[in-house]
Order: structure tokens, then C-alpha cells, then sequence
């Protein structure tokens, strides 16, 4: 056993620990005599390096499985990473482009040497940063997207889907990415509030003057336009059904049609068709059989359709079209707007609706099966009708993207022949599909394929279905949805018990954390200024299940203190204790009323804290290890321990509520624990795998009924306080009541009495004399009584307290004119009339306190 470092340093405490516990193997599971708990790490992008989320995250999966650990689980904690397609390409591409370099220069496999190097660079990083977080990942079972056994895994799953019917080609409606050239899935978009235009455009009649008015967001996709459209029933238009009109600045007739789809009470109740650039209107021109022409490259800029703008960007044929219908007299209004534009959430390019051949997987029968079948506990549980809605509205997934870095499709092509298969087919002229799979295809394996899946592994038979999944709201739909049903369709199992949500990490002012905002934090910043310990104690303990965490750096340094008065606690408590102190030879009867308290609390605290760590409510289960480890601990039995420091049973308990108090600690905060647990025994041991707190058997439960106790000398305290009376100043103290037990028991704790309330003496009585003024502190089991003369020069305070009074007066006649005040409350922000109005209850609480006080005085 040795001392700690007189001051806590966080650097020195957090150096090395990681990798001893590597070194020793803690982290890799394997026990077969233990019962396993699997958790899957949402597998990061290999993008970048890992932001504030990432580490809240994966913290709150680390607290999951170190406590896990400790209880005597054989502990999977899986690692990996995802090689997230889209996401990953348009960072390779960006790097080319600054080195000069095009993938449209390059060969497949001359691009995949570059997006693999980027892999392995940011693989490394992200590695490095779990190591500074602390997460107890088994690293000898990590996985990555696009290994091999995981490709494996997709292609079979992609196979079984095709043969059973669930996977199709088809031409349909979907979100391009003009920047990536690929296709989007809807999920894949952000909509963002924009300032736009709603363009009023005249349509000419084909047989004479005068035209149709039609309003239009998007007036460079008029040139594929097919058709205007009316409903049926709209008497305003029944002498134009079957007529013409010209596309405006084109010789290119299209025919008035009807259908109910038209709502006749927006707008001009006239709409345009354009089949290829919209999903609506793709739906129209299926039931019309129109034609469904592109205007648009794939690049955005306009293709031959569009005539004189062909070649032009989409935006610049806008302005262009625009200005030349106001030269042409067909531009009636350009009416100013805000609307909702979907923007790629990889490139943040708007993304253009387009008609084009993709790959689908047919979702209702695989939507209705995980519906009926998942038997996932959403935590918190309204998350569950989050994901039913979800799944009862679900689309087609567009799985297939124009990408190069991915899971390529299974699918080989020989003039009209297609073959489905892991490998080429025999013989001549076939060439493979050149898309891959959207990255969440692979990903919504994840839990099944990392332990071996569609080979029935003993990874995969031990640890499948996994325990519990953690993850942030805003990937329900994206993930953890498309895990359910993959899971149920392949395993016939959900693929957790569990599902643990929690919210987004945002600024203190709350506003989203994002590059362009500039009020993201890197979590390597707040580690090596405040330690990981701090990070992570601030991150799981601000917030409860579900709900956002705002990032305030004073609370970060709050967390800071905490490690900081532990640190202190414990080294108190080693400097008063040697190798020979052995916490497991505590006895259980014949302890005194100091051990007995202390010890009661340590079990109520293992009880509730374990309460809210099975509910995943880290902040209360924070909060009780926090108010015992600081009021109690702390503030009580280390005072009282101090009376009896060499005592052999106060040691036994110093040692043994340490102990359990840091094991407690350890999941939210490992290093700072580990150091004190490895100075305790020995640094060859190691908190991570010792055993988690159990309750200490014995009677304590009359050590609870003695809190009136500790009551007295907090409310004597407070009247030294309130009075600037000095502990050094002995008081006399009267003290009445009709239980004898009382008296027994001050008298055989008196050291302790006399340490916190420094009595000049103690006089016990049946009851309170009334003939001289004193301050009377009534409770449940006695009443105490101190003479005011032996706190203040009565005449002295008195002239001072009428002093604040009149003070105090003149200040709440002052808040009361301004909350009277018509013009301020019209006018003062809310925030300030808050603030004024919580003066005034101030002011009027301090004025009764310091009148009742003066009356005390007069009596």
C-alpha cells in the first residue's frame, strides 16, 4: 500500500493504464464459466476523427460493460468500424481534389488503393482516440465493414433476399447527389429551411392567345415536363380538357390532362407533370402512361432537352430561364418563399428527385414481420412507437449507389441475362454490376455478422442475440430499425434485448454542434485539459435516457472537483492505513454507532445506485454514489473517523467503504479509480475485473434511526454560521426532551457532538426554560436552546439587523414600482423580468428572516 500524489494530476494518472489493461488481456472475452453479455459498438465512420457524440456514446456503453465485468460477466464488448460509403468517398475525393487528382482519372482499382490508405490512416486515429476515452473494447474480435468475413455476410444476405423476391430492379423516383453521382436513400437527406421562389409561369395555348399559369420552385425542370394537369371535377377547366400548351420558350407541345391527384384549392389548381424529377408526378405518368424524359445530367447541368441551356448548371439555367420568361412575358410573378430543400447529409449538395434504374429491397412483408416478431425494450419505451411508425410507413429501400468504395452488387450482366451469385458465372461476356450497396446494408448486419454470421460460429451461438444496444435517437430509422428486421428475417431473433436510447449533444445555448456553426468541440481538447475521467463523469451524468445534453464546460470543471475531492479522500484514508488492514476480517455485530451508520449508508447506496444502473439512468445512479461519497463519506464518518484514526475497526471501515465507493466510480471514471485501487492492492491488480459491491451483511438498521443526530449538529452549525460565530468559540447549549434515550446517546458519542458543535457545556433538561432570549430549535426527538448573548452583543446586532431591515424595505420597494411598472414588463425581456421578480421573492424572504430575528431579540 502506498500514499497517492499529493496533488491529483490527471495526466499522470491516466499514462499507461490503457495499456497495461491491454497487456493483460482484461478486455478480451472468453470465459466460457461465466454467463456472456454481448455489446456491439455502433460501429464509427471512417471519415474523420470521432466528435463529442461518438464519445458520449460509446461512454455510456463503456459504464455498461465495465460494471458488467465487475459482476462477474463474460464481458463482450465488440469493436469496429464502418467503412461508410458515401460518407468516405466524398472525403477521398476532396483529397484528390486537392492533390490535383480526379477519381474520373483513375481506374477502380487505383482509387480503392487511395480510399483504403485513408481507411487504415483514420482507423489508427479513431483507435487512438477509444485509448484516451478509456473504452474497454476486445480488440483481438474488432471488425470492419468491408472485411472479408463481413462481405461474405452481404453477399449472402443480398442472395437469399433476391432469390426470395424481396430484391428488384426497377426505374423509380429517387434523391440524387449531383456532387457523388449516387443515389440517396431518403434517410440520407437533410432538409433544411432555405430561402427560395415560387415562380408564376404562363404556359401558351398551342391554337391561340393567352395560356395557363402555373407556380413552380423549380422552373429548370419545365423541360421535362409531359403534360399540365387539372382535376376532373374543377368546372373552372372543363373547356380545356385535351387542349395544348407549349413549354414556355419552346415549340414543345404537351396536353392538358385530368386526375384527383390535383388539389383544386392550392395555388392556380393547375399543376405541371414532370415524371422523371418528381415522385408525385412519376406516380401520375405510371397511371397516364405519359413518357418520363430527364432534362438533367447527372452532374446538374442541363442535358439536350432543355435547347438553348443545354450544358448550363441547374441554378444557372434558373436564373437564365427566369430572366428570359420576363423578356418573353411569361413570367407573372416571382412570389418569395421559405421552404424545407433536401440536402445530401454527405456532400451537402441539394439533391435533385430524378428517374433512375436502381436496386430495391421490397420492405412491407419485411416491415410487417419485424413488427410482429422484434421483442426489443426500447429504453426509454416511447421509442418503440417511434420505430413502429416508422416501419408501418416504410418505402422501398434504394440499396444500390454509383459508388466505388463499398460492397460491390452480386449481380453479373450478358446482354438481356442476369446471374445472382457470390462469383462470376461461366463463360463469356458477363460483365458485374458497377454499383455497391448503401452502407447501411452491411452495417444492418452488424450485430450478427461480427460473430461469424451466416457460419453458426461459438462467437455467434455464445453471444447472439446481443444484450443491449446504445445509440442516439437520430439513427433509429437509419439503423437500428434495418438491424430488427434484417435480424428477424436471417436469424429469426431481434438482434438485442435492449435498445438504450439517448439524445444529441448540443451547445450551451443549445443549438446543434456543426462545422459551419463553429461551436463544435473536440473531445482530445477537453481530455487533455481536464482529463477523460472528468469527460466522461460530465457526459453520462447530465442528461436523462432520451433526452439532449447540452456541453457546458463549467460542468465539466465541476466533474474536475469531484475527482479531485476523491482524489483527496483516498489519500486521507491510505495515509491512515497499512498492508496489514484487512477489510474482509470487518466483524459484523459489536460496531459502534459511527460503523454502523457509515456502513448502513454504503448499503442503502449499492441498492439504489444499482436500481438506476440496471434502468441505465447514469445520472441518478451518479447522484446517490455522488451525495454518499461527499455528504456522507466525507463530510461525516472521515471527520468522526478522525477521532479514532488508529483504531483497528475504523481502518477495517475506511478501507472496506473506499473500496466499494471507487468500484461504484469505476464505469463512469476507470483511470482515477484504477490509481487508487492499484495503490490500495497493488499494481499488478486491477479494478477493472475486481468484484462489483455487494451489500455488507450485518445490522445496521438502528444506525439509520440516529439521523436526528446528525440533524442537531447541522442546524447548531448553521446558527454559528448565521451568526459568524467561530467553531473555535465554545457554546453553551441547552437541550430538552422527553426521551431518555437521547441523553444516552449524545453522552456516548460526545466526541463526535463536541467535535462538529464545540460545546462550552451541554445542560439536558425535560424542557426549554422561557426566561431568556435564545435562539429555540425545535425537533422530532429533542430541542436545543442557545442563549443569544453567547452569539452576538445583543445591542450591537440588534442596530446592525435594523440597519439591513430598512435596507432591505427600500430594496423591495424598488423591485415592486419596477414589476409595477407597465413599461418595463412590456418591454424588458423575459429573462430580465425573471430575474427581477426572483429579487423581489429574495428580498421579501431575507426581510421576514432578519424581522423575525430582531423580534427574538426584543422578546
Amino acid at each position: 500500500m502506498k500514499p497517492l500524489a499529493p496533488k491529483y494530476d490527471h495526466h499522470q494518472v491516466e499514462q499507461g493504464k490503457y495499456q497495461f489493461w491491454l497487456k493483460q488481456g482484461f478486455f478480451n472475452a472468453g470465459d466460457l464459466s461465466k454467463k456472456p453479455f454481448t455489446i456491439v459498438i455502433p460501429p464509427p465512420n471512417v471519415t474523420g476523427k470521432l466528435h463529442l457524440g461518438h464519445t458520449w456514446d460509446t461512454t455510456l456503453q463503456d459504464i455498461i460493460a465495465r460494471r458488467k465485468r465487475m459482476q462477474g460477466y463474460d464481458m463482450l464488448y465488440l469493436s469496429g468500424m464502418d467503412h461508410a460509403g458515401i460518407a468516405t468517398q466524398a472525403k477521398v475525393d476532396q483529397l484528390l481534389r486537392e492533390q490535383g487528382k480526379s477519381r474520373y482519372t483513375m481506374t477502380r482499382e487505383e482509387y480503392l488503393k487511395v480510399a483504403w490508405a485513408w481507411k487504415e490512416e483514420y482507423a489508427t486515429l479513431i483507435r487512438s482516440q477509444w485509448e484516451a476515452i478509456g473504452l474497454s473494447l476486445d480488440y483481438s474480435r474488432e471488425r470492419f465493414t468491408l472485411d472479408e468475413g463481413l462481405s461474405q455476410a452481404v453477399l449472402e444476405v443480398f442472395i437469399q433476399l433476391y432469390n426470395k423476391g424481396y430484391i428488384y430492379r426497377g426505374e423509380r423516383i429517387i434523391n440524387w447527389d449531383i456532387e457523388a453521382k449516387t443515389a440517396l436513400s431518403n434517410i440520407e437527406i437533410e432538409h433544411i429551411e432555405i430561402e427560395g421562389a415560387l415562380y408564376h409561369i404562363t404556359y401558351p395555348f398551342v391554337d391561340g392567345n393567352g395560356g395557363l399559369t402555373v407556380a413552380t420552385t423549380r422552373p429548370e425542370t419545365m423541360f421535362g415536363d409531359v403534360a399540365l394537369m387539372v382535376h376532373p371535377e374543377d368546372e373552372r377547366f372543363f373547356h380545356l380538357h385535351g387542349k395544348h400548351v407549349y413549354i414556355p420558350t419552346t415549340n414543345v407541345a404537351i396536353p392538358i390532362i385530368t386526375d384527383a391527384f390535383v388539389d383544386r384549392e392550392f395555388g392556380t389548381g393547375i399543376v405541371k407533370v414532370t415524371p422523371a424529377h418528381d415522385p408525385n408526378d412519376f406516380e401520375v405518368g405510371k397511371r397516364h402512361h405519359l413518357e418520363m424524359p430527364l432534362c438533367m445530367n447527372e452532374d446538374g447541368t442541363m442535358n439536350e432537352r432543355a435547347f438553348q441551356y443545354t450544358g448550363m448548371d441547374r441554378f444557372a439555367c434558373r436564373k437564365q430561364v427566369v430572366s428570359d420568361l420576363q423578356a418573353l412575358g411569361l413570367l407573372v410573378k416571382i412570389e418569395t418563399i421559405r421552404h424545407a430543400v433536401g440536402h445530401s447529409e454527405r456532400t451537402g449538395v441539394i439533391v435533385e428527385p430524378r428517374l433512375s434504374k436502381q436496386w430495391f429491397v421490397k420492405m412491407e412483408e419485411l416491415a410487417k414481420q419485424a413488427i410482429t416478431q422484434h421483442e426489443v425494450s426500447f429504453i426509454p419505451e416511447r421509442f418503440q412507437k417511434t420505430f413502429q411508425n416508422w416501419m408501418e410507413s416504410i418505402e422501398d429501400w434504394c440499396i444500390s449507389r454509383q459508388l466505388w468504395w463499398g460492397h460491390r452488387i452480386p449481380v453479373w450482366y450478358r446482354d438481356e441475362e442476369i446471374y445472382v451469385g457470390k462469383e462470376a458465372p461461366q463463360g463469356e461476356g458477363w460483365r458485374q454490376d458497377e454499383d455497391v450497396l448503401d452502407t447501411w446494408f452491411s452495417s444492418a448486419l452488424w450485430p450478427f455478422s461480427t460473430l461469424g454470421w451466416p457460419e453458426h460460429t461459438q462467437d455467434f451461438e455464445r453471444y447472439y442475440p446481443t444484450d443491449v444496444l446504445v445509440t442516439g435517437y437520430d439513427i433509429i430509422f437509419f439503423w437500428v430499425a434495418r438491424m430488427i428486421f434484417q435480424a428477424i428475417e436471417f436469424t429469426q431473433k431481434s438482434p438485442f434485448h435492449e435498445c438504450f436510447i439517448h439524445g444529441l449533444i448540443r451547445d450551451a445555448q443549445g443549438k446543434k454542434m456543426s462545422k459551419s456553426l463553429g461551436n463544435g468541440v473536440d473531445p482530445i481538447d477537453v481530455i487533455r485539459q481536464y482529463g477523460a475521467d472528468s469527460l466522461r463523469y460530465f457526459i453520462t451524468t447530465n442528461s436523462a435516457p432520451g433526452l439532449d445534453l447540452r456541453y457546458e464546460v463549467e460542468k465539466v470543471e465541476s466533474s474536475w472537483n469531484f475527482i479531485n475531492k476523491l482524489w483527496n479522500i483516498a489519500r486521507f484514508v491510505l495515509l491512515h492505513l497499512d498492508d496489514s488492514v484487512d477489510e474482509t476480517a470487518l466483524p459484523t455485530q459489536g460496531l459502534l454507532f459511527p460503523e454502523r451508520y457509515i456502513l448502513a449508508q454504503m448499503n442503502q447506496t449499492i441498492q439504489e445506485a444499482n436500481v438506476f444502473f440496471d434502468r441505465y439512468d447514469f445520472t441518478e445512479a451518479a447522484k446517490v454514489i455522488y451525495s454518499f461519497t461527499w455528504n456522507e463519506f466525507a463530510s461525516w464518518y472521515i471527520e468522526m473517523a478522525k477521532l479514532r484514526s488508529q483504531d483497528p475497526t475504523t481502518k477495517q471501515v475506511l478501507k472496506l467503504v473506499l473500496l466499494n465507493m471507487i468500484k461504484l466510480l469505476h464505469p463512469f471514471m476507470p483511470f482515477v479509480t484504477e490509481e487508487i485501487y492499484q495503490n490500495i492492492k497493488g499494481e499488478e491488480s486491477s479494478i477493472c475485473i475486481s468484484a462489483w459491491p455487494t451489500i455488507y451483511t450485518g445490522d445496521f438498521t438502528d444506525a439509520t434511526k440516529h439521523n436526528w443526530f446528525f440533524e442537531l449538529i447541522k442546524k447548531i452549525r448553521t446558527i454559528r454560521n448565521d451568526y459568524n460565530v467561530p467553531m473555535s468559540k465554545p457554546l453553551p447549549y441547552v437541550i430538552a426532551s422527553t426521551n431518555s434515550n437521547v441523553q444516552t446517546f449524545i453522552q456516548e458519542n460526545r466526541d463526535i457532538f463536541d467535535k462538529f458543535t464545540h460545546p462550552e457545556h451541554i445542560t439536558f433538561v425535560s424542557t426549554i426554560p422561557s426566561d431568556s432570549m435564545s435562539i429555540i430549535l425545535d425537533m422530532t426527538e429533542c430541542t436545543i436552546q442557545i442563549p443569544l448573548g453567547s452569539l452576538v452583543d445583543l445591542e450591537s446586532e440588534k442596530t446592525r439587523l435594523l440597519k439591513e431591515l430598512a435596507r432591505l424595505e427600500a430594496e423591495i420597494e424598488r423591485s415592486k414600482a419596477l414589476l409595477q411598472n407597465p413599461k418595463f414588463m412590456e418591454k424588458a425581456p423575459l429573462e430580465k423580468r425573471q430575474v427581477e421578480e426572483q429579487k423581489y421573492q429574495d428580498y421579501l424572504t431575507l426581510y421576514h428572516q432578519t424581522k423575525q430575528r430582531i423580534e427574538v431579540m426584543s422578546s
